[in-house]
């Protein structure tokens, strides 16, 4: 994975502390100069999306979903210094912060996710899943922390590998000067390396969490739809139940998209045609970040939970065991009672 050119091949005589206009014919550390419009965009929808969600917890009082909030902010701080990357193609602090901040922000989506079907579970009772709602939280938010902390120190020291390049100013001694910056440039380009691999293994181990979590989500359906329709007693909540369990489900595709196009972005290098391609970047993660959190603002989880859980509290759940009652009375099949004697064994 090479990493010639990432950070010090545009920054030759300038300071990565000032801000200087894009100079044609000398290269930025991104291989282009970021859109300001894009970001732009991305800065203004996300931030509207984190003062959706922020007056949205605080009138429902579900102070769980400020993990929207502040996966916006981070959103919105990646995409806020890629502003600053467009006015200052060269400044290495805007960059550096970008990379990691883009990287981390999903996790807190996935947070809210994970507690979410947790709140499913809780209503709809332990028969509804394989696990209580206590240990989806304790797995899956545990994997969360997991993924979080390591995609941002694996950022973190790409970030200092891609800073620890440039040059500037002159040496009166030229031979030890070229020495140490060879060394130099050897350091920075093998812990720009190493922490692209870590970047990429708390991606992967991200996209493994959601792949298991689908699993168990596409269980709790059947469980949930099999007593809820099956059983053909009252389902007055099952609408609202069906728009917000949707609402997750195409959440957690659009996250899915997007760590699988940052997986082969990093594996590819920080100099290929995939990490410098802007329009990749603003397609495959901007623009599924953006309705991955709205689509919460639109179907807010504290007012639909609140109905599902008003309107399936007012019926009583069904067993598994009635739902068979149910089947053989209708069809005139079985006995009852012996059918209950079965039950019991």
């Amino acid at each position: 994975m090479s990493a010639s050119g990432y950070g010090s091949s545009g920054m030759q005589g300038y300071s990565s502390d000032t801000c200087h206009a894009y100079v044609e014919g000398v290269s930025t550390s991104y291989g282009y100069v970021p859109s300001l419009a894009a970001a732009s965009t991305f800065v203004a929808l996300f931030g509207a999306s984190m003062l959706g969600h922020a007056a949205q917890m605080v009138w429902f009082r579900t102070w769980w979903c400020s993990v929207f909030s502040i996966g916006c902010l981070v959103e919105l701080l990646g995409w806020a210094a890629r502003i600053w990357s467009a006015k200052c193609p060269y400044a290495q602090t805007p960059y550096l912060m970008q990379i990691t901040t883009l990287i981390i922000a999903p996790t807190f989506f996935t947070a809210g996710i994970y507690v979410l079907l947790a709140r499913f579970i809780r209503i709809f009772g332990p028969q509804s899943s394989i696990l209580s709602p206590k240990l989806y939280l304790w797995i899956f938010c545990t994997c969360d922390i997991v993924s979080l902390v390591v995609q941002a120190a694996g950022g973190g020291m790409a970030s200092s590998g891609a800073g620890g390049g440039g040059s500037s100013g002159s040496s009166t001694n030229s031979s030890t000067s070229t020495s140490t910056l060879s060394t130099r440039a050897t350091s920075s380009s093998s812990s720009q390396s190493t922490g692209t691999h870590i970047m990429v293994g708390g991606i992967i181990f991200q996209l493994v969490s959601i792949t298991v979590f689908v699993a168990l989500g596409a269980d709790f359906a059947w469980r949930v739809f099999r007593r809820d329709v099956s059983s053909r007693r009252g389902n007055a909540h099952m609408p609202a139940v069906i728009v917000l369990f949707s609402a997750m489900v195409f959440s957690v595709l659009l996250i899915y998209i997007r760590s699988i196009y940052r997986t082969i972005e990093l594996l590819h290098g920080w100099t290929s045609s995939t990490m410098r391609n802007e329009k990749l970047l603003i397609g495959l993660d901007g623009a599924m970040m953006v309705p991955a959190v709205i689509v919460f603002n639109v179907f807010h989880p504290g007012q639909l939970l609140r109905k599902i859980e008003l309107r399936a509290n007012s019926v009583p759940m069904v067993s598994d065991q009635t739902l068979v009652l149910q089947d053989f009375e209708e069809g005139g099949q079985g006995d009852k009672h012996g059918l209950l004697a079965m039950g019991q064994d």
